[in-house]
């Protein structure tokens, strides 16, 4: 991921220009227009449009409204295949609730980010926009139980380390989507979600054996204190500092 961008634009036209990445942008209120190529596109409410590298456009409010607020990410030229540019030059802007609700999600995670976490989104938004470029190709692999065997295994052996189910998708020769679908039918969780609660365990460990919070934040994998005090306690109810306490009273 490139660049988050949010803005509120009130009777301004973006003049005429092109970006190096993927742009997806979703419209939270009034309504925009844009030119891609030669082609007009309008996007508002439900819809979710995407813009690709290269191609020039520009960007101003509908006449009704007069305004919009817009979120846009801006993705490395790696997020999509090459291939589907001239597809999304044509079809811009899809009218995807599920697809809206997802990139709107991710927003919201970017105040408190994990890699993992973000990983995975970026990767199912990637394939739902695939299967509105590429109608052909949407016909999705069923889960392996087999992979999402060896996914655990893979993750078991990098639990307290930086992780990227990329890594493995390229290990396994399979997609991001479908390793998190395989996973996930298997064990009923996201491998993000497996992943959390397996340093979880273990900070829990390290704690009861006098481990400070500060030191147990970073042994496990976790980014920052506050990143490790918000997950330890929508797992255990109490923050780590607390755990501790209680515990120490325990042993005493």
């Amino acid at each position: 991921m490139s660049e988050v961008f949010h803005a509120r634009i009130v009777e301004y036209r973006y003049p005429a220009h092109c970006h190096d990445t993927w742009t997806v942008l979703i419209v939270d209120a009034g309504a925009i227009r844009y030119d891609l190529d030669t082609r007009h596109h309008a996007a508002a409410g439900n819809t979710v449009s995407i813009l690709p590298p290269g191609v020039v456009h520009n960007g101003y409010p509908s006449e009704r409204f007069g305004r919009f607020r817009k979120r846009n990410l801006y993705l490395e030229s790696a997020f999509l295949p090459i291939g589907l540019v001239g597809s999304a030059v044509d079809a811009s802007t899809f009218d995807d609730c599920e697809l809206r609700l997802a990139i709107s999600r991710l927003h919201d995670q970017l105040t408190d980010p994990d890699p993992l976490d973000i990983e995975i989104r970026l990767a199912a938004i990637a394939e739902r926009f695939r299967r509105h470029l590429k109608p052909s190709a949407a016909a999705v692999a069923p889960p392996e139980p087999s992979v999402a065997r060896r996914l655990r295994e893979f993750l078991d052996g990098r639990l307290t380390a930086k992780v990227t189910l990329a890594d493995a998708a390229r290990r396994f020769d399979r997609t991001v989507p479908h390793l998190v679908r395989s996973f996930k039918r298997q064990y009923g969780l996201t491998p993000y979600a497996y992943v959390t609660g397996a340093r979880i365990e273990q900070a829990r460990k390290r704690l009861l054996e006098g481990h400070p919070p500060s030191r147990v934040a970073v042994e496990v994998g976790f980014h920052d204190q506050a990143h490790f005090t918000r997950h330890f306690k929508r797992h255990v109810s109490v923050p780590p500092g607390q755990y501790a306490g209680k515990a120490s009273r325990r042993i005493e």
